[in-house]
């Protein structure tokens, strides 16, 4: 198949997005497929242009098989609401001339990745033009967290941009998101549900593994020198307001009087600074920037306790990726979420959860599990399980292969059809076409997982 993939973000970012998109357009590419990207130049987490590239040029290059085509972007220094549209904006209007290039190439696949939603307009209509199918894959509901976070505000807009979204969801042959509540989200947008599929982000289990012995990062940070074995309390993502790191910086705070439990934050992003001042004086926190991709496994096993802080008004609306990683390294989780939401459901039967922005909850639920190892092993052994189970991008990889090829008409691969009037026709997850790793789990018992 010919697959023309469109989406902000691609490697050689190393977290967020780009990761997710330049991984599918490289195992599409070892499936056979040709495939190229329409993406800006690598800005994310740090929102700068990477040395080596530029903010107002295209560019073509060849990246492990995938033929790539960057266009200008304009990347503001501080990504508040306002700044951000017109950060999406810009990408949006760069592409259209590469995307109209691409109508002579006749894809049969189009794949736009949002965010960001404002570029899909093109490539739904170079699918059109191209007589390609269309497809839709919602990372961010950019929209709806724009609004929910405070970030635009507005009765009058807010009716306005759901209606662009609703006619644009509705227009695409398939629409995918990351998770069942993310899927079913969709289907409340006004996308019929024949038309969706669970495409969540996956995990290299085969490069994320538990280890024994992890001393790299304790030796480099000097946490072996501080006379008390130490149960490490890590955060390593993306520093955004979504997130709402300032529970941890509160909830370090608390703790700074506990010489056996030290904090870790590693990454990059917009509130990074305010992280840091908050922490300025706190003995028992460390700072590290994004880490090559080939310490992955060490960093996560650098962790005791991995922490997944989110803000309440962001249930639902995205699936922290992260997950993934800390889940594969089998080590205990605790995560801010609320019941019954896709992030509850996934890590309340093997972690920890406690209410958003909760700053007592989660220092009552990091100190009982300092307290308890064989806890913490039991819950990072259940957690790695589960990695295995469905987020393997072995599996994930080859069902979306298999669902495109399906969608395209092409021959010799099929997956049943998902009828959601039928409950039997799910009853299987490994071959489910609405998703065969997005599991719909029911609430777990909240005696041994949960802290009020």
């Amino acid at each position: 198949m010919k697959i023309l993939i469109v989406g902000l973000n691609y490697a050689p970012e190393l977290t967020g997005v780009g990761k997710y998109t330049a991984e599918m357009a490289e195992a599409l590419v070892s499936e056979g497929h040709e495939v190229r990207v329409v993406c800006g130049p690598p800005y994310y987490p740090h929102w700068r242009v990477a040395e080596g590239f530029s903010a107002w040029r295209y560019r073509r290059e060849l990246r492990n098989g995938v033929r790539v085509k960057r266009v200008p972007l304009w990347v503001p220094a501080q990504p508040t609401g306002v700044a951000r549209l017109l950060h999406l904006a810009s990408f949006s209007l760069a592409s259209l001339p590469v995307l109209a290039a691409q109508v002579a190439w006749r894809a049969d696949l189009v794949m736009s990745i949002a965010p960001s939603l404002m570029s899909a307009p093109g490539a739904w209509l170079v699918a059109r033009l191209s007589g390609a199918r269309s497809w839709l894959h919602i990372q961010d509901y950019e929209v709806d967290a724009a609004f929910d976070l405070g970030l635009i505000r507005g009765s009058l807009a807010r009716r306005v941009a759901h209606a662009i979204e609703r006619r644009l969801l509705g227009g695409f042959d398939m629409v995918s998101s990351l998770s069942a509540k993310m899927v079913e989200r969709a289907i409340a947008k006004g996308v019929d549900p024949l038309k969706t599929y669970c495409l969540p982000n996956w995990v290299d289990t085969r490069a994320i593994v538990p280890l024994a012995q992890a001393r790299y990062y304790r030796k480099l940070l000097g946490l072996e020198q501080r006379g008390l074995p130490q149960t490490v309390v890590l955060y390593a993502g993306n520093m955004g307001s979504k997130q709402g790191l300032e529970v941890l910086a509160a909830a370090a705070a608390e703790l700074v009087e506990r010489p056996d439990i030290s904090f870790v934050f590693c990454g990059s992003g917009p509130v990074q600074a305010l992280l840091e001042a908050s922490c300025a004086g706190l003995r028992n926190c460390s700072f590290m920037g994004v880490q090559p991709a080939r310490q992955l496994n060490q960093l996560l096993n650098l962790a005791d306790i991995h922490v997944l802080p989110q803000r309440g008004g962001a249930a639902d609306l995205v699936m922290p990726s992260k997950l993934n990683g800390m889940l594969a390294s089998g080590r205990a989780i605790i995560a801010m979420a609320c019941p019954g939401t896709e992030l509850y459901n996934v890590v309340a039967p093997r972690g920890v959860v406690v209410p958003p922005e909760n700053v007592d909850a989660l220092v009552e639920a990091i100190v009982a599990l300092a307290a308890d190892p064989a806890r913490c092993a039991a819950l990072g052994a259940a957690g790695r399980a589960y990695a295995e189970r469905t987020l393997s991008g072995v599996s994930v990889l080859g069902a979306l292969n298999a669902r495109l090829a399906e969608l395209c008409g092409m021959p010799g691969i099929t997956v049943p059809r998902h009828d959601p009037s039928n409950p039997e026709s799910n009853a299987n997850g490994a071959s489910d076409a609405n998703g065969p790793s997005c599991e719909k789990l029911t609430e777990a018992p909240l005696e041994s997982t949960q802290v009020d």
